[in-house]
């Protein structure tokens, strides 16, 4: 196998290794997938998002991700359920508004003359968007930022930091 398709097989298939679906066994489970792989797709299943919202802080997998490694108790889960909803969906909405000034662009270019005002709106429209969005995550830092506990605090810091957490 070329080794540029490890990659696509890992990630396409769900396992962990090539091999993981060598079965030896009965004809009724030839093509079947292991257990173990559907498992394992619950916790892959955020993995091909788009590259804006990038899975990173979506609702559910961040959601437990957070909770265990800053162990938080039922009161902070369900306000950083809320904190995280709120930020994936400004996180959609600035993707509706990416294609509107896309598909503005496109306009401007297609059309018989160049409408450079159209462009310069589709423009407004894309620094309207990143400001917003910017916006919507710094009031989402400050939520989580008063809901944890100093020691919490800390080691979301620390994630963020590494780069294990992305915002």
């Amino acid at each position: 196998m070329h080794p540029g398709m490890m990659y696509w097989w890992k990630t396409h298939r769900g396992g962990g290794s090539c091999h993981a679906y060598a079965d030896y066994g009965s004809a009724e489970s030839y093509g079947r997938r292991p257990r173990r792989a559907e498992r394992m797709e619950m916790y892959f299943a955020s993995h091909h998002e788009s590259d804006l919202g990038a899975g990173a802080l979506g609702v559910r997998r961040p959601l437990r991700f957070l909770a265990y490694k800053l162990e938080l108790d039922e009161r902070q889960v369900a306000e950083l359920a809320r904190i995280l909803g709120d930020l994936k969906t400004e996180r959609a909405q600035s993707e509706v508004d990416g294609r509107r000034a896309t598909a503005a662009l496109a306009d401007a270019i297609g059309a018989e003359q160049f409408d450079a005002a159209a462009a310069g709106n589709a423009g407004a429209i894309r620094v309207a968007t990143a400001e917003h969005l910017r916006d919507a995550v710094v009031k989402a830092l400050q939520r989580l930022h008063a809901l944890l506990e100093p020691a919490q605090r800390e080691r979301l810091a620390y994630l963020i930091r590494t780069g294990t957490l992305q915002i």
